[in-house]
């Protein structure tokens, strides 16, 4: 199948706006679990689980808005989701979360393997694209260690 280069770079922002969503559900989610867990635990999942994730979202809004002003695309904005109801408790909140995030890094994997990046592309979006999947690297194995001695 033959495309453009602007419908290659038009898939690109779409794939990465999908990706860069479930980054947001991914912060919500911790930022809900947050809130309901005493000022230690607190720290402690804001060190080794919300800090990691915003810096991810924060490169992938800038990787979006970077590629968009650079060929002239329209550029949208990405809205803070509302993660659910408390009632789901911080554990559910971070399961939650890092299924969302483990899915964007899926789905920048895929972009990153149709080649697109390199096709139609720029190094700074291939950059983009890698610092966000480091980012989120390791990320369930952390959120495991951390709900694993929730309460303890």
């Amino acid at each position: 199948m033959t495309y453009t280069a602007a419908e290659g770079r038009q898939q690109i922002l779409d794939e990465l706006a999908s990706a860069t969503d479930r980054l947001a559900v991914s912060l919500a989610c911790v930022g809900a679990a947050y809130d309901l867990l005493d000022e230690q635990s607190g720290d402690r999942l804001e060190e080794a689980l919300f800090r990691p994730v915003q810096h991810a979202l924060g490169t992938a809004q800038r990787t979006y808005s970077g590629f968009a002003s650079r060929y002239g695309l329209p550029a949208r904005t990405f809205e803070t989701p509302n993660a659910g109801h408390a009632s789901q408790g911080a554990k559910a909140f971070i399961e939650r979360a890092m299924d969302q995030a483990a899915e964007a890094a899926h789905q920048i994997a895929e972009l990153q393997d149709t080649m697109l990046p390199v096709e139609v592309g720029d190094a700074e979006l291939r950059a983009g694209l890698a610092e966000v999947r480091d980012r989120v690297e390791g990320l369930r194995t952390d959120a495991r260690d951390f709900t694993r001695t929730l309460g303890r």
